[in-house]
């Protein structure tokens, strides 16, 4: 038998067990049924099932969530690395990342284009997160792959948390010194 703090209260009856409870106000829960004696324990029962709830919810597993992220063929430089550092971002944050270029017009005729920018990206990237299969065409339009994240203990550290300041306290002032005056003239 358990109190409301956990607090161990020995073996008990059943009709003492719902005595106790009942003069606190709580409910009487069986806690483990299988267990000689069975485990109960005193508890609001509103408030038991709101922490199983919450508990419930932060053991799930984010890691099936998936971002997307689109690229052309002549993607600017500058805007190459922005979408890497987000995609980095969803890596160390544990989501996959579905790296989708599209062609359009005439640059269907010339995909290596594309191929090379998604290699590219896949290369810059293989420090966060490996590529499930090599890029791969759907259709005649679309150049897909997706990224996974490395475990975390064989991942590199999200480059925000690697270049943070640290923070000193700030240097002393100096003393004040007497101010110096002109001369009038």
């Amino acid at each position: 038998m358990l109190d409301e703090t956990k607090q161990q209260l020995g073996i008990m009856t059943l009709s003492d067990a719902l005595r106790l409870a009942q003069g606190k106000g709580l409910d009487l829960i069986e806690i483990a049924p299988n267990a000689t004696p069975p485990v109960c324990r005193i508890v609001n029962y509103g408030k038991f099932l709101y922490e199983e709830a919450k508990s419930h919810k932060e053991s799930r597993n984010p890691g099936n969530q998936m971002k997307e992220i689109q690229l052309s063929a002549g993607i600017d430089p500058h805007d190459f690395g922005v979408k890497l550092s987000h995609a980095i971002g969803f890596l160390c944050d544990d989501m996959k990342v579905r790296i989708k270029l599209r062609f359009k017009g005439r640059q269907k005729a010339h995909k290596e284009f594309g191929f090379e920018v998604v290699n590219k990206f896949v290369k810059e990237a293989a420090a966060y997160g490996q590529a499930d299969s090599p890029p791969k065409m759907l259709g005649d339009r679309d150049l897909n792959v997706t990224l996974t994240p490395l475990p975390r203990n064989k991942r590199a550290k999200h480059p925000r948390e690697a270049d943070a300041p640290k923070l000193s306290p700030a240097p002393e002032a100096p003393p004040d010194q007497p101010s110096i005056q002109a001369p009038a003239s």
